[in-house]
């Protein structure tokens, strides 16, 4: 029984118990809050725009975002669920209803990879009606929404159409994300075969809407004929050819529409928006706790290379 007596020993057996202990019960059953999901990502052509960092190299929006949703499918609980769609012109499409996070990961983490602005069917962006097309098409799902858009539209909404959400039968659950800085970029355009060939100018773009009734006061246009020039004679002058987040413009649609608004920096600032409490839902699952007996073998193993008390030393030479 001396043997015993060195603390050693004693360690060594407790650790091997520890990972018999890791092996055997590897996961337990306990309530833990899980989400669900489907992710929405604007495509549209100012989502190239470069004003984020990734290893101190400019990154477009569009690859930022790409590479955080794949970031947070890894810190999702298992039972969690995740669908994609994308955005562009007028309307939304889902590319697949949410899936498990932990049995589908590869898929849905390809997918995301795969998302590229070329996917896009149309040039323009109007991004009141894509949410409103989003809503509607998820509406009797069970699933929370999550618009991920840096706000700017292609042409410029005449404010005499506004968007009315007031349409939607049921209350819409979810976030509208914002993507971009608050700084005007220029936008990359990109040739055929997705090479940039240098930046959109202010010639390429529209800077107001030219549909329907004319918001403008007629003594104040150029040009104004009601009939076929209410929008005066004169070309239209703005910034439209850059592109900064429209952050008040998103709140106020996430004001109309029902949903929260949360501005993407980080995986850490989108990971706490997105594990809000009243996003969540507690469900019983397994539970991996490995980690845990895991840690008590290691503590233990690193007591065995500590100097023994100078007593036992001591008894020892006897």
């Amino acid at each position: 029984m001396e043997p015993l007596k060195d603390y050693r020993t004693l360690c060594l057996l407790s650790a091997l118990i520890a990972m018999m202990v890791l092996f055997l019960y590897p996961s337990k059953q306990q309530k833990t809050p899980t989400y669900n999901y489907t992710f929405i990502v604007d495509i549209t052509r100012s989502m190239n725009a470069t004003d984020y960092q990734q290893d101190n190299q400019a990154v477009s929006r569009l690859n930022f975002v790409k590479q955080t949703l794949r970031e947070l499918l890894q810190k999702l609980p298992c039972e969690s669920k995740v669908g994609l769609g994308l955005f562009t012109e007028r309307r939304s499409t889902l590319l697949f209803e949410p899936l498990e996070v932990c049995s589908a990961y590869t898929e849905i983490n390809i997918a995301i990879s795969k998302i590229d602005w070329r996917m896009a069917w149309a040039a323009d962006s109007n991004i009141a009606k894509g949410l409103l097309s989003t809503l509607e098409m998820l509406q009797k799902s069970d699933s929370t929404v999550i618009f991920i858009t840096d706000g700017q539209e292609a042409p410029p909404v005449n404010p005499n159409y506004q968007t009315d959400f007031s349409v939607l039968t049921a209350p819409a659950k979810g976030m509208i994300i914002g993507v971009g800085g608050l700084q005007a970029v220029p936008i990359p355009k990109f040739d055929s075969q997705g090479q940039q060939t240098g930046f959109y100018s202010h010639d390429d773009v529209p800077h107001r809407s030219s549909f329907g009734q004319s918001n403008l006061d007629p003594s104040q246009v150029k040009g104004y004929n009601a009939r076929n020039a209410p929008f005066g004679s004169e070309a239209a002058t703005g910034n439209e050819h850059l592109t900064a987040l429209h952050e008040t413009y998103l709140e106020k649609l996430g004001a109309e529409s029902g949903l929260s608004y949360a501005r993407l920096t980080d995986l850490k600032n989108l990971s706490q928006a997105l594990q809000n409490p009243k996003l969540a839902t507690e469900k019983v699952v397994q539970t991996d706790i490995r980690w845990q007996p895991a840690l008590l073998a290691l503590l233990l193993l690193s007591l065995v290379y500590l100097p023994r008390p100078y007593k036992s030393r001591r008894f020892f030479w006897k």
